[in-house]
This record gives C-alpha cells, structure tokens and sequence, in this order.
C-alpha cells in the first residue's frame, strides 16, 4: 500500500519503566530493528509512530539514526503514560498541576527531544472510572493539543466508558475530538461503544492486529463500515520490538503481517482509507 502509515508500533520497550538500571547496546538495537524497517518499507510504508512513551524507553536518538540509515519517517512522542501499574510515571508528574505539565509537553513540542520533535502526544490512563492522574494527564494532554496541534494518542484501559469520560474532559477544555485517538478499542466487545466514540468525532484505533487476533479485528473494521464509520478507523499492529533487559533483545515481532495477512481479509477498497488516509487526517504533520 504505498504512501501508507502505521499509526502505533514500536522499536524499543523497557517496561521495567522510570526505575529501571537495564542497558541495552544501541548498536545491536539498531542491528535488529532496521532490517525489518527495511521490509516494511517494501509494502508501501513511508511513516512509522513509534509509541514507546517517556520512562518506557523512548529513545528519539535511536529512531532518528533509523529514519535516517531506512529512509522511513519515524515520529517520536511527548507526554506522560499512566498505564502498566504508573511505572512509566516520572515523579513530578505526581505534584505538578496538569498547566504545568502541558507547558513541559509544549517545551517538547517547541524545542525537540535530544534534537528530534515529538508528532503526537503519548498518554494512558489506568481505569475506569478515571482516577485523579487519569484526569490530569488527560487534561494537560488536552492543553498541548490546543497550543501546538499534536493529537492525543491514549492508551486506554477500561474500555469505551473510560474513552467516552476522556472525551467529557476534551469537551470541557474546548479541545477538539478529532484531535484524540481512542487506543486499543479492540479490547472494548461491546461495538456501541465503538460506534459513539467514532460518531462524536474521535478516532478509533483497532491496534494489536496479528494472525490470531485478525478475526476479531475483522469483525471491528466491517462493523465500522457498516456504520458508515470506517472514515474514524485507525489500525495498526502494536508490533515490534527490542524488549530492554532480555538477551539479544527477545522476540522482535515484524510490521508486515498487517500488509501480506490482514488486509486480504478485508475489501480492496478499505485499504487506502484505512492505511493512507486515516492516518494523515488523524496525525496531521506539523
């Protein structure tokens, strides 16, 4: 699918998160991961999101020597996340009020990583009903985006009344719905909850798609067509990646399957929606 996009992979995860002493040599890193950007980009892919966050790995360094040796846009993010038990929750994001962090993620915006500029907002929040640092890592996610324009990309558990309470708060703060993407809206069942999200004007992402997950992803992706909601669809495999702190890396899931296995599951028809013009809606490139 040429000029095609995945909206949510990875490179490199550390889930041991903000705590953790593991090192890990950049070199072997980079010695797995870009042959198998290399093979993604012979299916079309022009631009990677990477979604490792702040204190579970996100090394912009890392994918910038990527982008550069593949020739493969690879986007960085800022934001806090607040999922996986807060591991990747830096201690600061604790006292400071959601202002204050919005201006960190704005700086972010405005001035790069280690010289590399974050595309999207990374956030998460923990459960339904939203807790306290849900509310605020929302909140300031919300804040960034109405300053810089970057989308909000949240991990979400608690399945569509946790999406549906976080787009309350973007509604409250005047930031637009189209400017949050509701991520890992497979594990939600019930498709009602699917079907308001993308009607109040949010995108949908269907991630985690593999060969034993495809039927279930399947069925997502036709219902949304069914509701004339395929428009608000995102999809992409959570794929991936060097696990920090297992030898050599662990197992180093591939991009592809998505391309060579997925998509001949679906209409023809579906797929520049889905891979081409879905994304670019969604992440606008500032």
């Amino acid at each position: 699918m040429p000029g095609s996009t995945l909206v949510h992979e990875h490179v490199l995860v550390d889930f041991a998160g903000v705590k953790s002493t593991a090192q890990y040599d950049v070199r072997e890193v980079l010695a797995l991961a870009r042959p198998k950007l290399e093979e993604l980009k012979r299916f079309g892919c022009v631009r990677f999101l990477d979604c490792s966050p702040i204190g579970l790995g996100r090394n912009p360094r890392l994918l910038k020597a990527l982008e550069d040796s593949t020739g493969l846009e690879i986007w960085t993010n800022t934001g806090v996340y607040g999922a996986v038990k807060r591991v990747a929750v830096p201690a600061y994001a604790y006292t400071e009020s959601a202002s204050q962090l919005a201006r960190r993620w704005i700086a972010e915006a405005a001035n790069g990583i280690d010289g590399v500029k974050p595309r999207f907002i990374k956030t998460a929040v923990l459960d339904f009903p939203l807790d306290d640092l849900d509310r605020k890592l929302i909140e300031a996610a919300a804040m960034t985006s109405l300053t810089t324009g970057l989308t909000i990309s949240s991990h979400t558990n608690g399945g569509g009344r946790a999406a549906e309470a976080q787009l309350e708060i973007l509604n409250r703060l005047k930031c637009p719905t189209s400017k949050f993407v509701w991520v890992h809206a497979q594990n939600e069942k019930d498709h009602a909850f699917h079907q308001r999200i993308a009607r109040a004007g949010a995108w949908v992402e269907f991630d985690g798609i593999s060969e034993k997950s495809a039927a279930w992803h399947r069925e997502c992706v036709l219902y949304m067509k069914d509701q004339r909601l395929l428009g608000q669809t995102l999809i992409s495999q959570d794929a991936g990646w060097y696990h920090v702190g297992e030898p050599h890396g662990g197992d180093y899931r591939g991009y592809t399957y998505i391309y060579s296995g997925f998509l001949p599951q679906i209409p023809r028809d579906d797929w520049k929606t889905l891979l081409v013009d879905n994304p670019r809606r969604a992440f606008t490139k500032p």
